[in-house]
């Protein structure tokens, strides 16, 4: 026979994403909920890829280590 009151309270919640959409869920949780990205706006789930400027620290790290190249040979 299952324990009567020890189980949290299960309500249901708004999940708000800074996107602008957002969804009902359940949770434990008390008020909404709000998150900087969600299922409708992250990259793995859009297939669009944000493009990172990676060159840039290329560069900057051949230019650190190119001083010190000269010197080790």
């Amino acid at each position: 026979m299952p324990k009567a009151g020890i189980h949290p309270n299960y309500n249901e919640i708004r999940v708000m994403c800074a996107c602008g959409s957002n969804f009902a869920t359940r949770s434990t949780h008390k008020g909404d909920i709000h998150v900087e990205i969600c299922s409708s706006c992250h990259p793995f789930f859009t297939g669009k890829q944000k493009l990172v400027d990676t060159a840039g620290r290329v560069e900057r790290f051949r230019r650190k280590y190119a001083k010190a190249e000269p010197a080790a040979k």
